[in-house]
């Protein structure tokens, strides 16, 4: 199964460090990145694969935005399917 994770907010050092960390501790793999500085505004978009996380869906989405929170960014997550749904022109 796999999920898009955005990362959106101001700009600094270690956002992808320790989001990265905190998906390698949850044995949650990032199979593609994207990220970007639009005017001072950090912007990361992550497809990640989540069939070995330890960590059910629903408290991945909690501790995101806790980790979110502590970083400053605002950080949402959800099913690859439902974001492509979103999505499509």
């Amino acid at each position: 199964m796999n999920a898009i994770i955005t990362v959106v907010g101001t700009d600094q050092v270690g956002i992808i460090a320790k989001v990265s960390n905190f998906l390698a501790q949850h044995s949650i793999n990032i199979a593609d990145i994207s990220q970007t500085i639009l005017s001072g505004n950090f912007v990361m978009m992550m497809m990640v694969e989540l069939s070995a996380a330890t960590i059910p869906m629903e408290e991945l989405r909690a501790a995101l935005e806790d980790l979110g929170s502590q970083l400053k960014v605002t950080i949402n997550i959800m099913h690859e399917k439902v974001f492509s749904a979103m999505h499509r022109i």
